[in-house]
């Protein structure tokens, strides 16, 4: 299949400009997470990672998120350049009694790479979460709506500031 670049326009980039191996950024707009009608996270301090063909996946501090949402989940994975990942859930709307209101528990909705488990090529990645942005009900950048990449298996962020074609819609497995 031959993929024809999206040529960028003012203020855009290409993620057919990004490197493989991936390249870490930090990010300063504000980003705001929110489900079931809890604000999951409110932060500035953002970590991008940009991968050839793949919108930016970014990685807030553990620190951020509303105490209590991050609860440890079960499925582990590897990454062949950052290391090994740990998922989580993110639980919002429990009940005096501890059991979640429906719809408000996303399993395995976001990983990090705990300090020892992360690669040292990526040590600013250290106990940062990156969040699959399909699940929630809302997340922002700077008040701009993200979009989700493509498909189930990869966690980027559209924004109005890259453009694709993008890794992860049928089709695309083999690029």
């Amino acid at each position: 299949m031959r993929i024809t670049r999206e040529t960028p326009g003012p203020g855009q980039e290409s993620v057919w400009d990004y490197p493989r191996p991936p390249r870490t950024e930090p990010d300063r707009r504000r980003c705001v997470i929110t489900h079931a009608g809890t604000v999951v996270v409110d932060t500035d301090d953002l970590v991008r990672v940009l991968e050839t063909s793949h919108p930016p996946t970014f990685y807030l501090p553990r620190t951020a998120f509303t105490e209590g949402v991050l609860r440890p989940a079960q499925r582990r994975t590897v990454c062949e350049w950052k290391g090994t990942a740990r998922y989580v859930d993110v639980v919002v709307g429990e009940r005096g009694d501890g059991r979640s209101v429906p719809g408000a528990t996303l399993s395995d909705v976001g990983w990090w790479y705990p300090e020892g488990d992360v690669s040292a090529t990526y040590p600013e990645l250290a106990d940062r979460v990156a969040l699959y942005p399909a699940p929630f009900d809302e997340i922002t950048l700077d008040g701009e709506r993200v979009q989700p990449q493509p498909g189930g298996f990869y966690g980027g962020w559209i924004t109005a500031d890259v453009v694709g074609p993008f890794k992860g819609g049928p089709g695309s497995w083999g690029w």
